[in-house]
């Protein structure tokens, strides 16, 4: 069988294992699948501990990206242990804070909505930088963003700007890297996917839900289906893309005029 996406051999960071629904790991295995070498980055000691099943025999390490001399420590660490040149990072972190549940939009804090920026959109940045020196000439970056920036819902609050400042990181980066190297940046959009973080998020079982009417198959996204847009990205074979965010939600972002949803929506009220 041809080895279409020539990912066997080479050497990738995921950043943002948590669990086995975590988009990143699907990602991580299906590049173990492809005969690629994964470098894992967990957050704190506990979830690599949880995770030690998991992970058996993998190199992992720990890196809280809210702390920016950890992205500055690991980079050191990758080094001096030897892993040699890296030929892509996945960048799969998000973070808000929902412990006091869900609030309008105007009413987001200033604490809230830094921490959610520094982890969620610019520790892309860092990573970028702390690592570029560790990066193969033709390296891939890919991180996950949303599906659709135009839409605002309610139950996702100040992470929708959030996404966008992380898609606009990907064309800085893509370009400033361009500079002197020929390092690509690229998003994934996802759709809805039913993941432990989503969970997390008030209400989203009801979007969730709901979105599966919107996509033309009326069948939700499924993680794998993220995680081979991340593996196409990562690969040679998306040589032509640079600082763009590929799509993936089953239709659901054009489909506002589905005659089931029109058809539920202007039911009469009893």
């Amino acid at each position: 069988m041809t080895d279409f996406l020539q990912l066997s051999g080479k050497t990738f960071l995921v950043f943002g294992v948590a669990n086995r629904k975590s988009v990143a790991w699907f990602v991580a295995k299906s590049l173990e699948e492809e005969g690629a070498r994964v470098v894992y980055s967990v957050r704190s000691e506990t979830r690599q501990k949880s995770l030690e099943t998991q992970l058996a025999g993998r190199p992992v390490f720990r890196c809280d990206v809210e702390r920016g001399e950890e992205i500055s420590r690991l980079a050191g660490e990758l080094s001096a242990a030897g892993h040699g040149e890296l030929h892509g990072i996945v960048h799969s972190i998000a973070f808000a804070n929902y412990s006091e549940g869900f609030k309008p939009f105007h009413e987001t804090s200033r604490a809230d909505f830094l921490q959610a920026t520094g982890v969620s959109a610019f520790s892309l940045v860092e990573i970028a930088r702390a690592f570029k020196p560790l990066l193969a000439q033709e390296a891939s970056v890919v991180t996950i963003g949303i599906s659709s920036l135009q839409v605002t819902p309610d139950n996702y609050g100040y992470m929708g700007p959030i996404k966008a400042a992380l898609e606009s990181c990907v064309r800085f980066l893509a370009k400033s890297f361009s500079a002197d190297t020929a390092v690509r940046f690229n998003a994934v959009g996802a759709g809805p996917l039913k993941t432990s973080a989503s969970a997390g998020i008030p209400g989203y079982l009801e979007s969730y839900l709901y979105a599966e009417k919107m996509t033309f198959r009326k069948r939700n996204l499924g993680t794998q289906e993220v995680a081979n847009a991340v593996l196409f990205l990562l690969s040679g074979r998306s040589s032509g893309v640079n600082g763009t965010t590929l799509v993936v939600d089953a239709g659901l972002g054009s489909n506002y005029f589905d005659q089931e949803i029109i058809r539920l929506a202007m039911r009469p009220l009893k």
